[in-house]
């Protein structure tokens, strides 16, 4: 997300990179080919709710507003407790809590798997141990919250399922956890929507973006969620 210790530094250092050599990143980004999960939950009414961990919760929030079917995104701490879920506290990373975000949608027009589909294809990488791009340390891991025993069953079988189909070139390192999500602090909430132009969303995210509407073009929206 950011250098822990100084929001500007990295501002500074991701726009420098961007400036020097990084305009293209957004026309290079490109989706990995997963396949679609063989196994899935039974159609259920009303809204649901789905907590995933990939990295800074900037990024992942913005990928998932733009899925048709979801209603809202909210960036926030999974995993830990309530007492120590705030940005000073996971800053030291020694809470146990990972960024995630919290995904509200519609089953009935995308289902949990596809959710989990976009996630391992566009949201972040899961090869990557305890880390995402630039930022390093247990609160940017890949995990995944399932909530519910289906839910937990869909991500267990997708996560055989891509092992399986040796879609990446490295290990799959995601983790399934049980815990409890606490919203982030408010600056969090849709930064990607209001600091489209901040270096590290140039360069870490907006291309994600790119890659979403490219790979899945029959679930992306250009509205944001909500």
């Amino acid at each position: 997300m950011r250098a822990r210790s100084s929001v500007a530094t990295m501002a500074a250092l991701t726009f420098a990179a961007w400036a020097i050599g990084g305009a293209s990143i957004a026309e290079s980004a490109r989706a990995v080919n997963v396949p679609a999960p063989k196994v899935t939950a039974p159609p259920a009414k009303g809204l649901q709710t789905a907590v995933l961990a990939g990295g800074c919760f900037w990024g992942m929030e913005g990928v998932f507003e733009h899925l048709k079917g979801v209603k809202s995104v909210t960036s926030g701490y999974a995993g830990g407790d309530a007492k120590t879920a705030n940005y000073d506290a996971v800053s030291t990373e020694r809470t146990g809590h990972a960024e995630a975000v919290r995904i509200q949608f519609d089953p009935s027009q995308i289902s949990y798997g596809t959710l989990l589909r976009v996630y391992f294809a566009v949201a972040h990488d899961p090869t990557e141990l305890n880390r995402q791009g630039p930022d390093s340390g247990p609160s940017y891991r890949s995990t995944i919250f399932p909530i519910g025993a289906e839910q937990e069953r869909v991500a267990r079988a997708y996560l055989a399922q891509l092992s399986a189909a040796k879609a990446y070139p490295r290990p799959i390192v995601t983790r399934i956890e049980h815990g409890g999500f606490y919203p982030a602090e408010s600056y969090h909430q849709n930064f990607m929507r209001r600091n489209p132009n901040y270096p590290y969303i140039r360069i870490n995210d907006a291309p994600k973006l790119t890659a979403l509407k490219a790979a899945f073009p029959s679930l992306w929206r250009d509205a944001w969620a909500g």
